[in-house]
C-alpha cells in the first residue's frame, strides 16, 4: 500500500473495553483511517510489533466477530 503516510506515525488509540491492567486487547488508529480510509489494528501489548490494515467491511467483521466470542 502507498499512501504517502507514514503508519508507524500514526496515533493509536486503545479499545475502550480494555480494563485497567490492559489484558488482551487491540488497539486502532482513527486518525489514519479519516486519512486514508485504511483502518490500522495491532495488539496492544505489542506496539512495536506488526499491524493489520483493513478495510472498513474487514475492521467491522473483526468487531462482529470480538463480540459474539467474548467470554
Amino acid at each position: 500500500m502507498s499512501d504517502g503516510i507514514d503508519p508507524t506515525q500514526a496515533q493509536w488509540v486503545k479499545s475502550s473495553f480494555s480494563g485497567p491492567e490492559g489484558g488482551q486487547c487491540i488497539e486502532w488508529s482513527p486518525g489514519y483511517a479519516l486519512t486514508t480510509g485504511v483502518i490500522l489494528v495491532r495488539d496492544s501489548k505489542f506496539p512495536k510489533g506488526p499491524h493489520l490494515a483493513l478495510t472498513g467491511e474487514a475492521f467491522a467483521g473483526l468487531v462482529a466477530l470480538a463480540r459474539n466470542t467474548a467470554g
